[in-house]
């Protein structure tokens, strides 16, 4: 039986652990101008004690890879976005990136349980085709 794949894009963050080995996770993401935004939010963890953000405390390099697939190729592109990135526990900037992540994903629109803020200053964009 063949699996249909979802045909929408899909970003992945990458950091390091203090150890230096990388360590990647799917997120969910908003850009806004060279900023990328990503929560901690209510899908069901273990902890929001979450190794990404012990790496980021460790590391602040990290790279984002978004990528669509489609089965007709001719369709298929990734960006990979590198920057710094900060943790945001409180402050408008952290409400602003929540507000735009609530209109995105309109899961979000029922819950106020949000965690942490990632905020990315994008400093190099690398795109295919």
């Amino acid at each position: 039986m063949r699996r249909r794949v979802r045909e929408a894009p899909i970003a992945r963050l990458a950091t390091l652990t203090p150890a230096g080995r990388p360590h990647i996770v799917p997120i969910c993401f908003v850009l806004d101008g060279d900023t990328l935004y990503s929560a901690v939010d209510a899908k069901p963890k273990s902890t929001r004690a979450l190794v990404r953000l012990e790496n980021i405390r460790a590391h602040t390099v990290v790279s984002v890879i978004i990528d669509h697939y489609e089965s007709e190729w001719r369709k298929l592109w990734w960006i990979r976005l590198d920057g710094h990135a900060q943790l945001l526990e409180v402050g408008t900037q952290r409400d602003g990136a929540l507000d735009l992540l609530i209109r995105k994903y309109r899961q979000y629109e029922a819950t106020t349980d949000f965690g942490t803020v990632i905020a990315i200053d994008v400093r190099t964009w690398r795109a295919w085709p």
